[in-house]
């Protein structure tokens, strides 16, 4: 019993040293919402249609991952009246991600496609 306990215990452990990065991952990792960061991040502020039409995104599919993205603190909504037009924005906390991105896209060069054609 102590040993199924013991490595009960680890397993949390390790679960906990891991959550952070799952948060993140959680908060940033769907396709459409790195999509969408990435194109924010070479264009700066976009309106909706310029944002559906730079990721082919459905307009239901772009607007729940605005919506949760804005949820969770990486993008600003700003509404204008006139003309009516709704921009969005990365905030600071998703432009800090930037580095992380530039860091992930140069292992996927690397690795991915080399991942590919080992198999």
């Amino acid at each position: 019993m102590s040993s199924i306990h013991s490595q009960t215990d680890a397993t949390e452990t390790k679960n906990a040293e891991a959550c952070p990065v799952v948060e993140a991952i959680e908060q940033i990792g769907s396709q459409w919402r790195l999509v969408v960061l990435h194109d924010l991040h070479g264009d700066g502020e976009k309106r909706f249609n310029e944002l559906q039409r730079s990721t082919d995104a459905s307009s239901r599919t772009l607007s729940r991952v605005l919506d949760d993205l804005e949820e969770v603190g990486l993008v600003n909504r700003r509404v204008e009246d006139k003309p009516i037009a709704t921009y969005y924005s990365l905030t600071e906390k998703s432009r800090q991600l930037c580095p992380v991105f530039a860091e992930l896209e140069g292992w996927a060069d690397e690795w991915v496609d080399a991942c590919a054609t080992e198999k």
